[in-house]
């Protein structure tokens, strides 16, 4: 076409005339089948870098002042780039009457600025835990959107890396402020996944009182016991002294029938939280102890037993549950036996429930399978095309059972960053004797899997008890 090019072009065959002044720049060259692509990305990348150290061919001075400060950073930049990558840079350039634009950026931000820049020329970037939030706010002001998607990535798949501080909450704490669900939800899972190790973690006394009770209203905490819990409150409260209604909150969401009666009355006597906020959860400790003293069946003829003081979390201890770590997984099928307390009432705390648990890497679902046997053996229907299954049932049935039902819990561990952790979670009831999606999308014969620690499968089975209400009474 005739006519003159738009500055921009001219700019960009200048440009690429700097980075190969042998080459032509040719247009609309078609690969044919049998071409072969010779590709000099690193070079490219390389030769943007020393641009943007040099400051070669530069139209456009970036005076990035910080905030409440005397402190100013100069970058030498050019405006092709800066407008090809962002389109806020490019309302700033075209709206400016010299050749120096000022940006005011927060301490944290100014800090690594240079960093930003740098990956709008070459599209990478090196980055340390605490920097993560300061560059994501730096790729959503100026409308970097690959690069802020590949902050929350970043973010969601590092949650468990080492910090001396921790920076999960603070990652958190971030994605509220600004709306980012998917990272909110992907910290809060992992706070809630692994709540054991974060209670033992310096980041615990800097959670924020809205998380704090958010967190202790879930069922689908994993750790040692209901006692690990109210211990690790008790340190938190001391750390940060709530205020009172605070106070009161967190401790009234305390499961204190899951907490056995021997230590109920210690805390009693030793704890000084307790004994300074006895007044105010009185009514939950009595209901504790008479949950503890009375059988289930006589308790649900009065009481809503279907309330979160009767309801246990995923706890980890042997009453509980047993780990299970299965070697080569994709070898053959295994069987393990465990016991549990009937449940958590300490009327029903010394009886004991022998479980059964079946894994298979190639099994088909339970309609497909052939008949139990006459010693009630299940009998497994191999085929190439099946997937991983996990079976869990009572080895025995009891009269003790009546008013008690029981969901299983199956936890997946994993490693990341050196780390154990827990990959997934599985919950089905009593009357599903499997998992339907269980490890649906794990591909177990690879033993760099993601969902395979030193080539072995870390399960972690839970059993909880749920008590229900049988009879109303008549007033």
């Amino acid at each position: 076409c005739a006519g003159e090019r738009p500055a921009s072009y001219i700019k960009m065959e200048t440009i690429l005339h700097y980075f190969f002044p042998t080459a032509a720049l040719k247009h609309d060259v078609a690969l044919d089948s049998g071409a072969t692509v010779l590709n000099h990305t690193m070079n490219l990348v390389h030769r943007m870098e020393t641009l943007l150290a040099l400051g070669n061919g530069s139209d456009v001075t970036l005076r990035v002042e910080t905030i409440n400060t005397d402190e100013v950073k100069v970058i030498q930049a050019h405006s092709l780039v800066l407008t090809l990558q962002s389109d806020v840079f490019e309302e700033l350039l075209l709206s400016r009457n010299t050749s120096s634009v000022v940006l005011r950026e927060t301490p944290d931000c100014a800090a690594i600025f240079e960093k930003f820049v740098r990956y709008l020329y070459c599209g990478d970037i090196s980055l340390r835990l605490d920097q993560a939030i300061s560059l994501h706010k730096l790729a959503s002001k100026y409308h970097v959107w690959g690069l802020q998607e590949g902050l929350t990535q970043y973010m969601t798949q590092h949650l468990s890396s080492d910090s001396p501080t921790g920076h999960v909450v603070g990652w958190y704490n971030y994605a509220l402020q600004i709306g980012d669900i998917t990272l909110r939800d992907s910290c809060l899972q992992y706070l809630s996944w692994n709540l054991s190790s974060v209670l033992q973690s310096r980041e615990w006394g800097f959670i924020s009182e809205d998380l704090l009770l958010s967190l202790l209203q879930r069922s689908d905490l994993i750790l040692q016991s209901e006692l690990e819990l109210y211990e690790a409150l008790e340190g938190w409260i001391n750390q940060n002294q709530p205020v009172r209604m605070t106070v009161e909150s967190a401790l009234r969401a305390v499961r204190y029938g899951m907490i056995p009666p021997q230590h109920l009355f210690r805390l009693q006597k030793h704890s000084p939280l307790m004994v300074k906020y006895y007044e105010s959860i009185r009514d939950l400790l009595y209901l504790a102890f008479q949950f503890h003293s009375a059988s289930p069946i006589q308790l649900a003829k009065y009481f809503d037993v279907n309330c979160s003081i009767f309801t246990p979390r995923n706890y980890l201890s042997s009453a509980w549950g047993s780990p299970w770590i299965i070697n080569n997984p994709t070898r053959d099928d295994r069987s393990f036996s465990f016991q549990t307390q009937l449940g958590p009432s300490g009327h029903d705390s010394s009886k004991r429930v022998t479980w059964n648990a079946l894994f298979s890497p190639r099994w088909l679902p339970l309609s497909a399978r052939s008949t139990y046997t006459e010693l009630g053996a299940m009998q497994p229907t191999r085929t190439e095309g099946g997937r991983p299954r996990i079976i869990v049932t009572p080895a025995t049935s009891s009269p003790d059972f009546a008013g008690v039902s029981f969901q299983k819990t199956v936890i997946v561990m994993t490693k990341q960053q050196g780390k154990v952790v827990v990959k997934h979670v599985y919950n089905f009831h009593q009357s599903t004797e499997e998992a339907g999606d269980f490890l649906l999308d794990a591909d177990l014969q690879r033993r760099a899997s993601e969902y395979l620690i030193d080539s072995s499968l870390y399960l972690h089975i839970v059993i909880k008890p749920l008590y229900h209400t049988l009879l109303v009474a008549r007033k």
